[in-house]
This record gives structure tokens, sequence and C-alpha cells, in this order.
């Protein structure tokens, strides 16, 4: 399989920084701090994001980055070549509290493709990985994303900003999916809520996030069946691989009417 040498490595990797943020939470070491006074981060995240970077350099020397704490500019997705898109810890609020969602992402992409993905869930016990083409697996198991083809029936995922301001035109879409849909899930994870729609678990999932966020997760859930896709077109020059607003991930029968509910809510607004 084409890149099945880069899954590996990253495959070792997550679980590598696994085993340092199972053993921060053990220890409870881990310092806590805000940045842009209310996105939490922790001395974990910075020290994983490190342990990653220091690894993809000895086996990939010289290729860019895009990380959530060290190397966090958002220009590189515009870049052509070969580029690593990691989120240290994915749910770090959940990793403060002691819940469970918490995960590792890992993407390798090129010329703006996302060809490789590994979200490692440390506290679950969960290893969901991609390649480009070839299937998506749980724990080294084929998985396929759910056939539910009736929007009552659908259990959805979906997340908020930690900006406060910007949140009531997603409580509109939220009013709008609650009195369509079986119910919601809000599990403070997108890595892990797109894997859970890789596998079955979760009907569909939307939200706005950031590319570290779902670079991983949205190719497992595409290479598992789902459909995958934007409210609205990104912008000339980003890729969609690794534009992260208004994303749409769903099973291939809901991804339609599921677009087409959220864009009816939003012109409400």
């Amino acid at each position: 399989m084409r890149h099945a040498t880069r899954l590996d490595t990253a495959l070792e990797i997550a679980h590598d920084a696994g085993r340092m943020i199972r053993e921060a939470r053990s220890d409870q070491d881990f310092g806590q701090r805000y940045k842009g006074g209310q996105e939490l981060v922790t001395d974990t995240d910075l020290a994983v994001d490190q342990r990653i970077a220091e690894r993809l350099d000895s086996a990939y020397p010289g290729e860019a980055r895009l990380t959530e704490e060290l190397s966090p500019e958002r220009d590189a997705v515009e870049r052509r070549g070969p580029l690593w898109v990691i989120d240290p810890i994915d749910g770090t609020v959940n990793f403060a509290h002691g819940l469970a969602h918490v995960a590792v992402s890992i993407a390798w992409c090129e010329d703006g493709q996302v060809q490789l993905g590994v979200v490692h869930a440390p506290f679950l016990g969960e290893t969901f990985s991609a390649l480009r083409g070839e299937g998506a697996w749980r724990n080294g198991e084929p998985i396929h994303a759910s056939r539910c083809d009736d929007l009552s029936r659908a259990l959805v995922a979906t997340g908020f900003p930690y900006r406060r301001e910007s949140r009531p035109p997603l409580v509109r879409r939220l009013q709008a999916v609650l009195g369509e849909c079986q119910d919601i899930r809000r599990n403070g994870a997108a890595a892990l809520d797109l894997c859970d729609v890789a596998c079955g678990r979760l009907d569909a999932y939307y939200e706005s996030v950031s590319p570290w966020d779902f670079a991983a997760g949205v190719l497992i859930a595409r290479e598992a069946g789902a459909r995958t896709g934007h409210l609205y077109p990104p912008p000339g020059g980003i890729p969609s691989d690794l534009y992260g607003e208004h994303i749409v991930v769903a099973s291939a029968a809901l991804y339609r009417p599921l677009s087409d509910l959220l864009r009816r809510a939003d012109e409400r607004s």
C-alpha cells in the first residue's frame, strides 16, 4: 500500500504520545493556562507536541508541520509539498477534567490532500487509521460508516467554539437539528466525533474547527464510506481537505438533507 510505511510511523508516534498523556493524568502533572483568554492549554499539550515534532524530525527531516501548539501558522495549508497536521491533545478540556474523550490526531498531506490519518484515544483503548483510497480501520479491523437514511433516526454530533459571542447562530442550527433528528451528542473532541461517524456510532457530524482538529478524522470517515464536505465552498487557495469551516460529515443518504437543514437555519439568522 502506498504510504504504508508513513502510516506505521504515525501509528507508533501516536501511541507514544498516548502513553505520555496517560502518565500525565496518572501523575496529575499538567499545568493549566488559557490562550486568548478562553481556550485551555496544559503543559502536557506542549510536551506532547514537542515529542511528536522531535520524532517526525527524526523520521522525515525537513517536512513542514501545522500543529495546534508549536506550529499554528494556518497559512501552511496553502503550501504545496508534504505537510503534517497534528493535534497533540484533541479534547484538552476533557483531559483536564478526567474525561475519556481525548485523542492524539496526526494527518499527513501532500499538496493539500490528506493521504493518511491516525486518531488514537489513549483512555478508550482505540486507534483509528486510514490511507487514502485504501479504507479505514479501528484497532486494525475494517470499519464502515452508518447507512442511516432517515434524519428522524439520526444521532448527530457537533461542538461549539470557545468564543461565546460566536455561538448564537450555532444555537439556531442546534435547534433545527434537534427538531428533525433523533438526538445530539457533544463529546468535546472533534477527531473522535469523526471517528464515531466512521464506525457507525454516530450518523452525522457538523462543526467549524481548526485543521488539526479534523484533518485525520475526516479522511478516516471518508474512507469508511461517509460523505464529507462543507456547507459553503472553501475560499480560493485553501484545499478542501484542510478547510475547517462549516464541515458536514454524514452517511451518504443523510449528507444532503442535513446540509439543507443547516443552511435553512443559517438563513433565519
